[in-house]
């Protein structure tokens, strides 16, 4: 299968990608990257429609909802965003302390929720944002964090818990109700970069800097399996359709262009979901991959 795998390039940042995500019916790409200028592609033929206009500084993540209405950023400029997808205008502005690291809609779309690092004497805070009452400043709910930032975050099933990855390489469960801790698991011992679930949300998989990425039960926590590689991983995904899992990353990026990286350092990596074997890899990059996903029909 992966000898068939033809590469679509798609140009339009200057700056190194931060996040990448398909809608729900997988015809258009949402990307981002530290340019300010997060971008919305065709998924068939890689045109881009059009770019989201407004941010400051480098945008670290995004999400789109479930109906492919609205788009939601977060950036080093301290906001949070909410874009129109289809006019590209911005609906409203949530103004943080410090830089905007991870952010996602749950699955009613109506949340929003969205996390913020460690700066400048303030603390790392999630934030939850009813958005039908975006005009209420207010949030729902604030969950602030005394030991690790949240550097990683997903929504739970039924929309009741996030699930977050903490620089400490702690994984998370939060109740959005409370806001209390209900889960907690430390199997990492660096910093978690990744957190994304799988098509049916019973599981999800970890990508972290001490060169493993781990599958967890998303109710449980349990820890599952284990893919070992000679980097950090940077991005992990699971596939919708098979038992596999992409694994991405490799040394920063100074690090690329002051050595020459070792080979194969750069690839994207399957691996056997179950097994836990290697069984193929795509190569061609020239620098570290930050963010992989799979089209929900699991074939791109």
């Amino acid at each position: 299968m992966l000898g068939r795998v033809k590469p679509l390039i798609l140009q339009g940042h200057t700056r190194a990608i931060t996040k990448v995500k398909f809608n729900r019916e997988g015809d258009l790409v949402f990307s981002c990257a530290k340019d300010t200028k997060p971008c919305v592609w065709y998924s068939d033929n890689g045109e881009r429609l059009g770019t989201y206009n407004g941010h400051n500084g480098a945008v670290w993540c995004l999400d789109v909802d479930w109906q492919t209405t609205k788009l939601l950023t977060g950036s080093g400029d301290n906001s949070t965003r909410l874009w129109d997808c289809e006019t590209g205008m911005q609906l409203f502005q949530w103004g943080t302390s410090t830089a905007v690291r991870t952010c996602g809609f749950s699955f009613s779309s109506d949340l929003v929720m969205f996390c913020t690092d460690r700066q400048m004497g303030h603390g790392p805070s999630l934030y939850i944002y009813d958005i039908r009452a975006a005009a209420n400043t207010s949030p729902l709910l604030r969950i602030q964090f005394e030991e690790s930032k949240v550097t990683a975050a997903v929504w739970g099933g039924l929309d009741e818990c996030i699930i977050t990855g903490h620089e400490n390489g702690e994984i998370c469960q939060l109740d959005i109700r409370s806001g209390e801790c209900i889960g907690k698991v430390k199997e990492h011992t660096d910093k978690i970069n990744d957190i994304q679930l799988n098509k049916d949300c019973t599981m999800y998989i970890s990508a972290s800097k001490d060169t493993t990425a781990m599958l967890f039960d998303a109710d449980s926590l349990e820890h599952l399996k284990t893919y070992k590689v000679a980097r950090p991983v940077n991005t992990a995904a699971i596939s919708p359709v098979k038992d596999h899992v992409l694994l991405a990353g490799g040394p920063v990026a100074v690090d690329v262009a002051l050595t020459h990286a070792q080979r194969g350092e750069l690839d994207a990596r399957f691996f056997h979901l179950v097994f836990e074997e290697e069984f193929g890899r795509v190569k061609g990059h020239f620098g570290p991959i930050n963010s992989v996903a799979f089209h929900p029909n699991g074939q791109r």
